[in-house]
């Protein structure tokens, strides 16, 4: 075990020892891939320095490829689809690293990170005093601006989802919430409501105990309890607020209900949920299911559609969940992916009927059609 300094870090190291702030809020567990935006948020916190393993030390994406080994006569060449789908998933991933728009985002995801720990003690300590609407959109605006929905969506993809931290969640819930808002074509003003009411919707989190917001295993019954009392906690925090908006009590209390009934604190049902509430609460579960877990690695956008189509898209606004699930499934046409069976292959068109399940070209030049494969999904995306 070696203990770096933060500018000594880099990407693909492993975590020894649990990255801790002196407020005990966990950075990163013993274990995680160290990425450039995780390095980049440790000096924010003013992170000294890091335990990381010295025998583990994963090879960088940004190595350059070796140059290509000409095959031997005898040897017949690869197939020339799958030669071309691996040289075009290498380019992509270093090209989007390595664009300075994703840099910037990166910087500016660290800085909101504090921007939004501020914000929360503010309402905490001080009742809302120094709320102010136009100052936290000027503050978050950088991760949103001159930018589409979906290239926000790909960039947090990219980063590995949300590093489970009530701030970095509730970062990834407005920005995917604002997406979602575009897709139904909102309004400038709504828009900017339903990012604010997204950065504050788990502020009831702040009355949870570290000890069991934090616990890696399953929670029992009287825990699990007490984390769904930061729905109500939340709302009764933000109410202290002069002149709050009332769509972020909402989305505050509501996030957890369920256009079925299922939900919780209230057991509310469909037009009962208030808009800006039933759009988060889809944000919320996308960003949980994208996030890496201890138990799982990040699922990919294809097995999110899946899960949702499983779980009964009843349970959410019968057009919000339509309208994001289509636009993820699109935004991946032509996208390379990794069948559950070990095969590499393009998808070339989105069933309608079951999102999760495209046809994909393989690298053969034969197609698949996922819908009449029960055994075979899609695994993930390159």
């Amino acid at each position: 075990m070696l203990s770096l300094e933060v500018s000594e870090l880099r990407p693909a190291m492993i975590v020894a020892e649990d990255i801790v702030t002196k407020r005990g809020q966990v950075i990163a567990k013993a274990g995680t891939s160290l990425t450039s935006p995780l390095i980049a948020r440790l000096s924010f916190y003013r992170i000294d320095t890091v335990c990381v393993e010295e025998e583990e030390v994963a090879p960088s994406l940004d190595i350059p490829e070796p140059p290509e080994i000409a095959e031997p006569v005898a040897e017949p060449a690869p197939p020339t689809p799958q030669k071309s789908t691996i040289n075009e998933t290498l380019s992509y991933s270093n090209r989007l690293k390595a664009a300075p728009e994703y840099q910037e985002f990166q910087v500016n995801y660290s800085i909101a990170l504090n921007e939004l720990e501020d914000i929360f003690i503010d309402i905490l300590e001080f009742k809302g005093l120094n709320f102010d609407r136009e100052h936290i959109l000027d503050k978050f605006s950088p991760l949103y601006h001159h930018k589409t929905s979906l290239d926000i969506l790909s960039i947090l993809q990219t980063m590995g989802g949300s590093d489970d931290t009530v701030y970095a969640h509730s970062i990834n819930v407005a920005l995917v919430s604002r997406a979602i808002g575009k897709w139904l074509k909102m309004n400038k003003q709504d828009l900017d409501d339903l990012t604010i009411a997204g950065l504050l919707h788990d502020l009831g989190k702040s009355q949870v105990p570290p000890e069991i917001l934090n616990k890696a295993g399953k929670l029992t019954d009287e825990e699990f309890a007490t984390i769904k009392n930061h729905a109500l906690d939340g709302r009764k925090i933000l109410k202290e607020v002069p002149n709050i908006d009332p769509r972020y009590l909402n989305a505050a209390s509501q996030h957890h209900e369920r256009s079925d009934g299922t939900g919780y604190p209230r057991n509310l049902m469909d037009d009962e949920i208030d808009d800006f509430a039933a759009i988060i609460a889809i944000a919320d579960v996308y960003d949980a299911m994208t996030a890496v877990r201890s138990y799982r690695t990040a699922m990919c956008p294809f097995q999110v559609i899946a899960a949702f189509e499983r779980d009964g898209l009843s349970k959410y606004r019968t057009r919000f969940i339509l309208t994001f699930l289509e636009h993820i499934a699109m935004a991946h046409q032509n996208s390379l992916v990794v069948l559950s069976n070990g095969s590499r292959g393009r998808v070339v068109y989105i069933n309608q009927s079951f999102l999760s399940k495209p046809i994909v070209e393989l690298a053969d030049g034969s197609m698949l059609d996922l819908s009449r494969q029960s055994e075979i999904h899609i695994t993930s995306i390159l």
